[in-house]
């Protein structure tokens, strides 16, 4: 199986920095850093499972990965500011 470009590559939910890289893309400045950590994780899981290329499931979920996102994605929202 070839991929065409790195963002055809597959993830899972220890892929916390890429997961939340495809957040910002979606979401981009919606969300600031205060807003990001008052997501609730019930909406964080949804929208991770929506990513295209992601390959977990929900029962593989766990409050440290999606921790790990949400510092992630503070990260990446910075880093664009």
């Amino acid at each position: 199986m070839g991929f065409e470009t790195i963002d055809d590559l597959p993830i899972g939910w220890s892929d916390h920095e890429d997961i939340a890289m495809k957040l910002y893309e979606r979401f981009g400045d919606d969300f600031s850093e205060g807003k990001i950590y008052r997501i609730r994780f019930t909406d964080l899981i949804e929208w991770v499972l929506e990513i295209p290329t992601f390959t977990g499931t929900r029962e593989e979920c766990n409050e440290g990965h999606l921790e790990q996102i949400q510092a992630k994605w503070v990260y990446e929202w910075r880093d664009n500011q």
